[in-house]
């Protein structure tokens, strides 16, 4: 035998001492193997491959083979195999590209990207075509008298450490896709307590396991100091979370999980992870898994990057739930507010025992004055103690909210929600800060059974019940009525009826002229407002004028009406009724507008009207309130050469000596008065006193409503100078004013 024969056949017989198992009883308890795939049409290929490598460890692990002996074979079990690691195959098999044809069906049919393929082939002339090995992801091409067995020893070797590096990172791949995965799911999930439980739940798909762990966080508060409490439980630790809160105190689980906490990091032991997620300023976040088996770096690795992802959730997640509990729960009592209360009235209205449920606004009598004399501190404390004993009483049983400063809500069944049973909850006195304080309430109720709408409808019932009832009485209760709802609609619709009418011109101005009662001559016109709709329907000024106040709408057209008398002004004068005055009303809300003063000097400078001949009728209610600054705002008008006059004068309660400051020209004396001065029994002295005391504050007097020529005698007898009624003029428009004073010899 040759010297290069023997070296062949050493080749194939021995190897190195170092390649064989020390342990042959390790090798026998080895769970886990590489599975080599041998394709050839040669048996004896595959018995001596098998011969070559068997009883042989690489990378720590033990082969397995897979025998295939054509390619229809090999496709046949690549379907069902799995996890192989080496493809030993012949090129030529049932025909010359079998070989070949059996690559491409593997990558491209199987989509098989981790396996390595080798390819043999015993005749070299019939060697695979550069493009395959290229498309393909060929590990390596051998002749087969090239594979000795050292060679083949190596180039599987090799094959196999390429395999585990293309799983490591396909693994890493998967766990990182798996990560961006979870990360999304758990975002979408609401509530810290959801998303905790979303924690043990990817955590085990990540690491491919029965979910079995807990979460954990840890309050730093002085009330509970580094204690830590169960906030998701799964698997064999389900039970802690019903026995109690902090049920890991005083377990093994704990002391891993304060050491994950104090290292701020991930702990891996042999059959458990406690992973760190960290937390903002006042929380930690810490979480124990079982594994059964140590993890490998890779799986450690996502674990990392998995927790600080997570981390970063956590704290997005307690942001959610802050602007969540600010949006839907009322900061100092903690429960549902104003918005909460109408998604769970909406519920509340779906549901089928909907008629048994009424809605109550309950509002604390006089609790601003509270407030001011004892503090928002101590209101707090009294807002708390009310809150504590709704809850105690009605616990579960009823929905209680806060929806205003001193407004709470109650929703439940009418035989809870009515107001014997919730003002008695007053009866007894609140002990506040050592202070016994009697309380009253009032209520406002809704029957759900008798609301047609939404729950903000609802709600909005429940306040016009509340008003109605804060208006009648004190301590009392008021349920809303579907009459009262179409009352409520019916003005809404106005409002908007007069936002239109405004703006098409449907509200015009109406003149009605005012007597001299010596010489019945025209000495000056009242400016008022009507409205005639499209079809010729006049709406009532009592009906529309509070609206317009209401809706702010006064504003703009008491602008409006105030340029247009004094437009109509000018142009009487033009015509030469020089000693005319006009006069305007002034609504309370207009009055008060800080503007006011503004758009007066605006209108009478685009105008040009003689401010002497212009003057404001202020109701006694305006003058009534906030004294010192309704002085300096009539000493203000009064700088402008504007008059002023008091109307309805008598139906309010005026001080003499606070009238006597104001800087007023007229009192006008209200039309009940003068109708009563032909009542027997009554008698004129309302009238006769109004008309005497503008007398003695030299003040000129004006009497409405003057209807009749006897009620004209008596306020003439009176001493009453100017007076203006349907006895002399109804209301008109601009052309038919100015026929009528050049009738009636208007000066």
């Amino acid at each position: 035998m040759s010297g290069s024969t023997a070296s062949a056949d050493d080749d194939l017989i021995f190897l190195d001492e170092t390649c064989v198992p020390s342990d042959t009883s390790e090798l026998a308890a080895a769970t886990d193997v590489w599975r080599v795939m041998i394709v050839d049409d040669d048996t004896d290929v595959h018995s001596a491959t098998t011969f070559a490598l068997s009883n042989l460890e690489m990378q720590h692990r033990p082969l397995e083979f897979v025998h295939a002996y054509s390619a229809a074979e090999a496709r046949e079990l690549l379907a069902q195999e799995e996890d192989i690691a080496v493809i030993l195959l012949d090129v030529v098999m049932e025909q010359e590209d079998s070989g070949l044809q059996l690559v491409r069906h593997i990558r491209e049919v199987l989509r098989l990207t981790d396996v390595r393929i080798i390819l043999r082939t015993g005749q070299p002339g019939y060697a695979p075509e550069i493009d395959a090995i290229r498309d393909f992801d060929i590990n390596d091409y051998k002749t087969k008298s090239e594979l000795t067995r050292i060679k083949l020893y190596t180039t599987v070797t090799a094959a196999i450490r390429s395999y585990e590096q293309i799983r490591a990172i396909s693994a890493s791949r998967r766990g990182l896709d798996r990560i961006v995965r979870a990360s999304t799911e758990l975002m979408a999930l609401h509530g810290l307590d959801n998303f905790a439980a979303g924690v043990i739940a990817q955590v085990a798909k990540l690491l491919e396991l029965e979910a079995n762990g807990l979460v954990c966080v840890q309050e730093h508060s002085n009330e509970h100091e580094n204690e830590l409490f169960v906030i998701a439980a799964a698997g064999a630790y389900a039970g802690l979370m019903q026995a109690s809160t902090h049920g890991v105190r005083g377990t093994r689980i704990a002391g891993i999980l304060r050491d994950s906490l104090e290292r701020r990091s991930n702990i891996y032991g042999e059959n458990f992870s406690a992973l760190y997620f960290g937390g903002n300023a006042n929380r930690d976040f810490v979480a124990f898994f079982d594994t059964d088996f140590p993890l490998n770096e890779i799986d450690k690795r996502l674990l990392d990057v998995f927790c600080r992802n997570i981390a970063v959730g956590l704290d997005n997640v307690l942001l959610v739930t802050r602007l969540h509990n600010y949006a839907f729960y009322d900061p100092l009592t903690k429960l549902p507010n104003r918005t909460r209360l109408k998604e769970l009235l909406e519920e509340a209205l779906t549901a089928s025992n909907r008629t048994d449920a009424t809605l109550a606004l309950v509002d604390i009598d006089h609790f601003a004055e509270t407030n001011d004399a004892l503090g928002h501190q101590f209101g707090d404390l009294l807002l708390l103690g009310v809150a504590a004993r709704m809850q105690t009483q009605f616990g579960s049983q009823l929905t209680l909210a806060r929806v205003g400063g001193d407004t709470f809500g109650v929703l439940g069944n009418a035989s809870l929600v009515n107001p014997v049973v919730l003002l008695s909850l007053f009866d007894k006195p609140f002990s506040i800060d050592g202070q016994d304080v009697q309380l009253s309430a009032t209520a406002g109720l809704v029957r759900l059974a008798d609301h047609e709408g939404c729950g903000t409808d609802a709600l909005k019932d429940a306040d016009i019940a509340l008003k109605r009832a804060k208006l009648m009485q004190r301590a009392g209760h008021f349920y809303f009525s579907r009459s009262m709802g179409v009352d409520i609609r019916e003005r809404v619709r106005m409002m908007h009826a007069l936002r239109t009418a405004f703006e098409e011109k449907e509200l015009f101005v109406v003149y009605q002229p005012q007597i001299d009662l010596a010489t019945r001559l025209p000495v000056g016109a009242e400016a008022l407002l009507r409205w005639r709709t499209k079809d010729g329907t006049f709406i009532p000024p009592d009906r529309f004028i509070p609206i317009a106040e209401y809706s702010g709408l006064i504003i703009e057209i008491g602008e409006r009406v105030m340029r247009e008398a004094c437009h109509e002004l000018v142009r009487l004068q033009d015509l030469g009724y020089n000693e005319l005055t006009m006069s305007i009303n002034v609504s309370q809300v207009q009055f008060r507008h800080p503007r006011f003063l503004d758009m007066l000097g605006k209108v009478l400078e685009e105008t040009q009207v003689p401010a002497s001949r212009v003057e404001l009728e202020i109701t006694e209610s305006i003058a009534m309130e906030e004294p010192d600054a309704l002085i300096q705002l009539l000493g203000q008008i009064k700088q402008t050469g504007v008059s002023i006059a008091i109307d309805d004068f008598g139906t309010g309660f005026s001080s003499l000596s606070y009238l006597q400051r104001l800087q007023v020209d007229r009192l006008k004396i209200d039309r009940g008065f003068v109708t009563e001065i032909t009542n027997a029994s009554r008698g004129s002295s309302i009238a006769e006193m109004v008309i005497q005391l503008g007398r003695n504050l030299g003040l000129s007097v004006v009497a409405e409503g003057v209807e009749d020529e006897r009620q004209a005698s008596i306020l003439s007898a009176l001493g009453c100078p100017l007076a203006q009624g349907y006895l002399f003029a109804r209301p008109m428009t601009v052309d038919q004013l100015t026929a009528w004073l050049k009738d009636n010899g208007a000066q």
